[in-house]
């Protein structure tokens, strides 16, 4: 049986057969001998046929649809033309490619079978490493060239392109978010020890590492406290009570003194630790915009602090709608899990869902339930928001709203809701927010219009009232108009005078004026 062989390279599709297989055996070790030598190789391996790409684009194009595992229109016909026709329930030959995806593809539309093991990939090996002898045409640095332009262009494009760019934001605010925990958590303990030989007493009163360094930046030195720094303190403490004793304490404190070097080290070194903190605020407030406009179901399930740690974990928000509800409940856990498995213990209930309050405020006994719950409607917020077309909030609410009834299912029996009920509600209200979000704009535009008609007819009556020739003949028209139609109502009116009178033959008189006026009417 016959081998072809397959070739993608950045200048175009190659088709090589391969003779000699029987004799070779389909030995990998003497492919790999023989790679190397391009006499030895070149007899077992020539060329039958060579498409070359007709633009950078092309190529691109190509490369993208064989990444993917897709059969284009031209390697089609490329293969259909160069290759002998396949007959049902013979194979005469194959086809040799390097990616399994794309074996399968072409088999299934041409039924030209195809395989792809180390065999096939040491002859594929072996020819890109002799592709430009093969080729004659090609000159030496024109397939470097084309090597380098297509390498760069579907980089390029695979970066711009990027399904999971977006999370990219999330997964690197969350990670800064949480080193900027920990480092303003070990630098206001510095600070703590720092300043406490200087006023070791205000440990005790201020315990919020934010505001001891507020308080430490405004006191400096604790000899110069008195009561009209009161105020100030009551401002940075919220409470008069710990102002007062933060000044009392001052004046009896047992610190020991500063020199002004010192002090002023201690404030800068303060004065760093609150601008990490105010940072921390604004990252955090950044971070919940960002969940709310990618994953804003798991943000409103969840929370976004803990859905921003499960994208992080699982890599992108595709990774995370990808997993089943069973892996995302041990999302975190997995050396306590391969521990369990391996000392074959049990395994853990929980990972980074633990975070999330409904797990902390089951009982012991259902926090395993629960958690697998969760992970569950998280399982399904999270394909929602990775799938949907519009972003919404409402199957988000509409799932917390279930986790809190089975909450409630586990502490008071209360039964919950069906899911199928509960999916109906929330597809019927995205579809009225939808509708009403449809309807608003062109509400918009009736008002715009209105206003745009209203000051066209203001415009237009000034422009009458400059010119007063103009003025005046609008008025004399509409005095002409008023004096015919008085002229018609008094002929109507003697009309019926006279109709009341004569009887039936003023009737007919009357159809015959009608007529006559008909006629003048009539030019």
């Amino acid at each position: 049986m016959a081998l072809y062989l397959l070739y993608e390279s950045a200048s175009g599709f190659g088709l090589f057969l391969a003779h000699g297989i029987d004799e070779i055996g389909q030995n990998t070790e003497a492919v790999r001998s023989s790679v190397l030598d391009l006499n030895r190789f070149g007899k077992v391996v020539q060329l039958t046929a060579f498409h070359p790409f007709d633009s950078a684009l092309d190529a691109l194009n190509q490369c993208n649809s064989v990444s993917e595992g897709l059969m284009t229109d031209e390697l089609r016909n490329f293969l259909e033309i160069n290759l002998p026709k396949v007959k049902e329930g013979k194979k005469k030959f194959s086809l040799g490619v390097s990616e399994p995806k794309l074996g399968s593809h072409i088999f299934e539309v041409t039924k030209i079978p195809c395989q792809s093991n180390e065999f096939v990939l040491e002859l594929l090996r072996g020819v890109r490493l002799h592709f430009d002898r093969f080729i004659k045409d090609l000159k030496p640095g024109d397939l470097e060239k084309a090597q380098l332009g297509l390498g760069h262009s579907y980089s390029r494009a695979k970066v711009k392109f990027n399904v999971n760019r977006n999370d990219n934001m999330v997964i690197q605010a969350i990670f800064l978010l949480d080193t900027l925990d920990k480092d303003v958590n070990s630098f206001s303990m510095r600070v703590r020890e720092w300043y406490s030989w200087h006023f070791p007493e205000l440990v005790k009163i201020v315990n919020d590492n934010y505001l001891y360094a507020k308080v430490s930046k405004l006191i400096e030195d604790k000899s110069k406290l008195s009561d009209d720094d009161i105020p100030a303190l009551t401002d940075i403490i919220g409470d008069e009570d710990k102002a007062k004793e933060i000044v009392e304490a001052g004046k009896a404190s047992m610190g020991q003194d500063l020199s002004p070097i010192d002090l002023i080290n201690v404030q800068q070194f303060a004065q760093r630790v609150m601008d990490l903190s105010e940072y921390r605020k604004k990252l955090y407030e950044y971070l919940v915009s960002k969940m709310n406009d990618i994953a804003p179901n798991l943000a409103s399930l969840i929370g976004e602090v803990v859905g921003a740690r499960l994208i992080s974990h699982a890599g992108s928000l595709t990774n995370l709608a990808k997993c089943p509800a069973s892996t995302l409940q041990i999302l975190g856990a997995e050396k306590a899990l391969f521990r369990a498995l391996k000392t074959r213990g049990n395994t853990p209930k929980y990972g980074l869902i633990f975070h999330s309050s409904f797990i902390g405020r089951a009982s012991a006994r259902n926090k395993g339930r629960m958690a697998r719950y969760l992970a569950n409607k998280c399982s399904m917020a999270s394909r929602i928001d990775c799938f949907a077309e519009g972003g919404t909030t409402v199957f988000g609410e509409k799932l917390r709203e279930q986790v809190e009834e089975r909450l409630d299912f586990y502490d008071k029996g209360v039964a919950p809701r069906k899911n199928i009920d509960v999916m109906k509600e929330a597809v019927e209200s995205a579809r009225n927010k939808d509708v009403e979000m449809e309807e608003a704009p062109t509400e918009a535009s009736k008002t715009k219009k209105k206003k745009s008609k209203a000051a066209h007819a203001v415009e237009v009556v000034p422009m009458t009232a400059i010119n007063g020739d103009g003025a005046e003949d609008v008025k004399s028209e509409k005095k002409k108009k008023k004096k015919e139609k008085r002229k018609v109502d008094n002929q109507d009116e003697t009309m019926v005078d006279v109709s009341g009178v004569n009887g039936v033959d003023n009737e007919q008189d009357g159809t015959t004026k009608k007529k006559k006026k008909k006629k003048n009417s009539n030019p």
